[in-house]
């Protein structure tokens, strides 16, 4: 695939969906081919919101505004109201204010966008509060919704929307990306965008960061190393740890920016003490970052079962006699020896107790004692 990304505002970060970026495009000059409602679907990392904001941008400027395209780029323009959710789910009452918000005509531009990243992290009671609105939208709004799949949404939401699927890049065209971006060494490049699965974020993280390689390394090493039911316990504690401090990595230089930046907006010096007036605010603000931990975490260990999936992935594929395009090359003498003493069979049986983790972890499960139940399949081959 050639990589194609335009260089003119708004589109200039799009990468690698040429036929997307095709039809936004024409939709955004061609009131005919606009719906009222966009469902962008595409896994994590192939730049889902990074797309419905360029499609926002060319929507509300006018042809040819760049300033007002770097407004709504930046998240700044009157007529973009942008959803981003920091918890583990989309709370109705954020719901409820974004289509509050929807009716309101656009004050400086062509139309009012709605943006709702995440919307997979919808309940089903949430959904039924945007339903109406996608069911008799006001003239000139437009809804972009994001999530990895249409089967994420409930059908009556699907229904409503037209939908837009990207694809997932090559590895090799992640990597040429990852090397331009950030400087990296194409072999790192091709290890990281390899490793994180051509999720883009993931890969440039991989490739800026060693502590992140090693932990990621260390996560899969701990499980194969798991033995029976001691070694399950401490490998599950360790994953929690190393997860936790992956999301403290992520959160901890952006949690302190926005406080000083809050204090700063109150008028408080580095140092000096928080007046009993302004607490609310500073506890507001810590009860916001919280939460966002919260899902830092969950996320975190969502990405764990993701490699941990790679690795068995790459078990089954060389229990197949299958050699070519395994994800975890850097372990492949320990995963010969796994493919080599365990059977097919048992792999497969791994692979649906991390899927049922998952399904545990979505319903609130303690992560500790869901990776400890999946560790004790790994390390007996049968599910508990």
């Amino acid at each position: 695939m050639t990589i194609a990304a335009t260089t003119t505002l708004p589109w200039g970060d799009v990468w690698g969906q040429d036929e997307a970026l095709r039809q936004l495009q024409a939709a955004a000059s061609d009131p005919a081919q606009l719906a009222h409602a966009w469902l962008i679907t595409g896994p994590a990392g192939s730049g889902r919101s990074t797309l419905a904001t360029a499609f926002a941008a060319a929507l509300i400027a006018e042809p040819g505004d760049e300033a007002a395209m770097r407004q709504v780029l930046a998240g700044t323009h009157p007529d973009l109201t942008a959803l981003r959710t920091e918890g583990v789910i989309i709370s109705i009452k954020d719901a409820r204010a974004l289509v509050e918000r929807s009716y309101f005509s656009p004050s400086l531009g062509r139309y009012r966008v709605m943006v709702m990243e995440d919307a997979d992290r919808m309940v089903e009671r949430t959904s039924n509060v945007l339903l109406k609105a996608l069911e008799e939208p006001p003239e000139r709004t437009v809804w972009i919704l994001c999530a990895p799949s249409e089967a994420d949404l409930l059908p009556t939401i699907r229904s409503r929307v037209r939908t837009l699927r990207l694809r997932e890049p090559d590895v090799a065209d992640v990597a040429q990306l990852i090397s331009a971006r950030t400087g990296a060494d194409p072999a790192l490049a091709e290890q990281s965008a390899r490793l994180a699965q051509r999720h883009i974020g993931m890969a440039v993280r991989l490739a800026t960061d060693a502590e992140a390689r090693a932990r990621r390394e260390e996560t899969l090493r701990a499980v194969l190393g798991v033995r029976g039911v001691g070694t399950a316990v401490e490998s599950a504690a360790r994953i929690v740890q190393l997860a936790t401090d992956d999301a403290k990595a992520l959160t901890a230089e952006r949690d302190e920016a926005e406080r000083e930046a809050l204090l700063r907006t109150l008028g408080i010096a580095p140092g000096s003490a928080v007046p009993p007036a302004v607490r609310s605010q500073v506890s507001a603000l810590e009860d916001d970052q919280k939460r966002r931990a919260t899902r830092s975490l969950r996320d975190g260990i969502d990405r764990v079962l993701t490699d941990l999936e790679s690795m068995f992935r790459d078990t089954l594929m060389l229990q197949f006699g299958q050699t070519g395009g395994l994800i975890n090359r850097e372990l492949e003498t320990e995963i010969a020896a796994l493919a080599g003493a365990w059977t097919a069979q048992r792999t497969l049986t791994v692979l649906d107790q991390i899927s049922a983790t998952r399904t545990h972890l979505e319903g609130n499960a303690a992560p500790a004692l869901a990776l400890e139940s999946m560790l004790i399949t790994v390390a007996s081959g049968r599910t508990p």
